[in-house]
């Protein structure tokens, strides 16, 4: 059996949450304060059924104002209840552990529910309470006068103030069976259902059941490793090691001899400790530790004559560094290669302490390991969260009907996409101010509902870059390597809010952006793309490929159908299938030139998120010589040439490669740089690397650019007041 979901309902940030887990290891991500360690938390307190874990703050914001509609005395308001419902996925082998949580005795499927509830004991009593406490109080402070002469009102004033120091005694935990048949597939219960309350049976309360069916264990994040000598917050290796010794192997028994013979006793101790710790020290070399060059670690004792008969402070971790018994101590390793250390048998021991409790052993062992990328290299991540499962137990160790899951949070892309999608669990931040709250979007749902090859392209290309997209505030989608490369630049110049907020940009290019969109609508995260015109002659089908232009000796294009021309070419089409499929699904490029703002946009939800704009070269004036004529570049090259024109024809940025000579008028200038830009011997990356060793402070962001970095930069709500960042020309 295996925990399959849980759902959460009015703690903290999560005010109604439900997610989907992997029966093996699901990862939590998103960005900060998007309540991921929230659920880990949740589940000790619900678990744990300790109110004392409770503060009043764990109410979700956005249910303080029942409270005091209720005090006021509305119609239909309740005091809010905290809740989680835990669901089982249950075999036929497994009834008998879950006998308990069976609704009726009409039961079937492979699915057990319960619900623990922190609820009021009694609602209308706990308003009792508080009036008379109030009144005690206003009583007592009767006499007292403000400065200003305003009537003083004592604590408690509100019903609020009265549950943030009393709620403890006012709340207790309820138990409930849950009956799947009276929920649909989102696991939300039907109108009107009321679930059946566990009462003690038989010496047995809700928390006994519960209890015997899970374990929940914890590895924090603050692992209070270090690399300094000392200090309260400083946790040596060799004491968790020590502790796991104690815990959990066959200690040897008191030695007489080594009080009489210290190095007699020390020898035959380091060979005992060598081989109780000789299993646990190979399991850490299948996550490559030590490899080639590093010291392999040692477990050696160090005698205190003092403490050796009723302790085991005198072991200690070792490093050694030949086969002639050199050594280091355990401070003088990496804190890399301490932190895995350390979560190895951290979780080795937790694993241990479930495993020793036989006769009263739950079936089910879940455990959260919180940030487990701490002070490890990329490749060591993605090998942890690979092998960690295989540490922490072997067939031959579990016996049948037993299970270990793991949540992890993380905020390491390398962990991410070494799992692929199913196991990913995004928590999306939604509201502001006391309306803040989270919601999970469940990846394994868009496994199953995306189609190929979509969903595969999807998952090989974020395995590949190690996509940073689930961390970010904002994506920006851009063409290719050239956009990726002067991105950054051009956002300094044109939207510097947008360096306060954390961006993912990704290089996905035109053919292909449209496949993102299935993942960037179902994440509702907030996107700019950026893209080309690619216009093309002629009419173009959906789903036709595009064939590369052929070109003449000088560069220009040959007049042939498909082949690449200017923007301006009468019944040009676009070749870009993310303007054709997706925004603003438009084919012509007159009627692209002509789409408007609202066009290009799809509007943001309720709570402000999911925006998403496409940008891409518009009609510019240009001018030389007095001529002035509108054109739109096909490219971001071509563009960027447009509105810098006399900076691009300057001799001195003719490393550009955007430098046409003798054009015989301003025309013939526009079409001599899109034939250049277009030539097979045109290097694109050259140009934006040209760029780069330029003093951005000459050059102006491409007008579709800047208006598209402008309109994120507000979307997320980072824009900077007007002044002292504009482009060179603006007003």
């Amino acid at each position: 059996m295996f925990l399959s979901a849980i759902r959460l309902k009015n703690y903290r940030r999560l005010s109604d949450v439900t997610i989907d887990l992997d029966n093996e290891i699901s990862i939590f991500v998103g960005s900060n304060n998007s309540g991921k360690t929230s659920v880990a938390n949740a589940m000790h307190f619900f678990i744990g059924g300790s109110r004392d874990r409770f503060r009043f703050h764990d109410i979700s914001a956005c249910r303080w104002s029942d409270i005091d509609a209720f005090e006021a005395g509305q119609q239909g308001i309740s005091l809010p209840v905290l809740s989680i419902d835990l669901w089982f996925e249950v075999s036929q082998a497994d009834l008998h552990r879950v006998v308990d949580l069976l609704p009726n005795l009409d039961w079937q499927g492979s699915k057990v529910g319960v619900r623990i509830a922190f609820a009021p004991r009694n609602e209308d009593e706990t308003l009792a309470h508080f009036r008379e406490r109030h009144a005690r109080a206003q009583e007592a402070a009767g006499v007292v006068q403000t400065p200003d002469d305003e009537p003083y009102i004592a604590p408690p004033r509100t019903l609020r103030e009265f549950l943030e120091e009393d709620i403890r005694k006012e709340y207790e935990f309820k138990y409930f069976v849950l009956d799947q048949s009276e929920f649909n597939d989102e696991l939300e219960p039907n109108d009107g259902y009321e679930p059946q309350e566990l009462l003690r049976d038989k010496g047995r309360t809700g928390r006994d059941i519960v209890n015997s069916l899970i374990k929940v264990d914890f590895l924090h994040a603050q692992r209070h490793l270090s690399d300094s000598e000392g200090g309260n917050r400083s946790e040596e290796l060799s004491r968790h090691l020590s502790r796991y010794y104690q815990r959990n192997l066959e200690r040897r028994g008191e030695d007489h001899y080594a009080l009489r013979v210290l190095a007699e006793s020390e020898a035959l101790l380091n060979q005992h400790l060598e081989q109780v710790f000789t299993s646990t020290l190979q399991r850490l070399s299948q996550l490559g530790y030590p490899g080639l060059n590093n010291p392999r670690l040692m477990i050696k004792s160090a005698l205190n004559p003092a403490t050796v008969m009723n302790s085991q402070d005198g072991t200690h971790v070792h490093y050694a560094l030949d086969d002639d018994g050199l050594t280091l101590p355990d401070k003088y390793n990496g804190l890399g290669f301490k932190n895995l250390i350390y979560m190895v048998v951290e979780l080795l021991d937790l694993h241990a302490q479930w495993h020793a409790t036989d006769e009263k052993r739950p079936p089910l062992h879940l455990v959260f390991v919180e940030e487990p990328e701490a002070h490890l290299h990329a490749q060591l991540q993605q090998v942890f969260v690979n092998k960690v499962l295989e540490i922490l137990a072997s067939e031959d160790e579990v016996p049948d009907g037993f299970h270990t899951q793991l949540i992890l949070t993380t905020h390491s892309p390398h962990i991410l996409y070494e799992r692929g999608f199913q196991p990913i669990r995004y928590f999306r931040r939604e509201g502001a101010g006391i309306e803040q709250s989270s919601k999970i979007r469940n990846l394994s749902t868009f496994y199953q509902t995306t189609e190929n090859p979509s969903r595969d392209f999807l998952e090989r290309y974020l395995r590949l870059t190690h996509c940073d997209i689930f961390f970010a505030d904002g994506a920006v989608l851009v063409e290719g390597n050239v956009e990726r490369l002067v991105m950054p630049q051009m956002i300094e110049k044109a939207a510097p809010g947008l360096r306060s907020c954390y961006l993912s940009v990704l290089e996905i290019g035109g053919a292909y952006a449209h496949l993102f969109r299935t993942l960037i609508e179902f994440l509702s995260i907030t996107t700019l793309i950026v893209t080309d015109l690619d216009s093309v002659r002629g009419q173009v089908g959906d789903n036709d490929g595009i064939e590369p232009a052929e070109q003449g000796d000088d560069g220009e294009d040959e007049a042939s159908p498909r082949s690449t021309c200017t923007p301006e070419t009468l019944g040009a089409v676009t070749s870009n299938q993310m303007l054709a499929q997706w925004l603003p699904g438009i084919n012509r490029i007159d009627e692209l030139l002509n789409a408007g703002a609202e066009a290009k946009t799809r509007a943001a939800d309720e709570f402000g998120l999911g925006a998403i704009r496409v940008t891409y070269p518009c009609a510019v004036t240009i001018e030389q010589d007095g001529l002035q004529i509108e054109r739109a570049g096909r490219t971001l090259e071509v563009a960027f040439a447009f509105d810098n024109l006399e900076w691009t024809q300057d001799a001195a940025n003719q490393e550009l490669r955007l430098k046409v000579r003798t054009p015989r008028d301003v025309e013939d200038l526009a079409q001599k740089l899109h034939n250049k830009v277009h030539s097979s011997n045109y290097k694109k990356t050259d140009f934006a690397l040209a760029l780069l060793a330029k003093d951005p402070e000459t050059w102006n962001v491409p007008k579709y650019i800047a208006e598209g970095l402008e309109w994120l930069e507000t979307a997320l709500g980072v824009a900077e007041p007007v002044g002292d960042n504009k482009q060179e020309g603006e007003e």
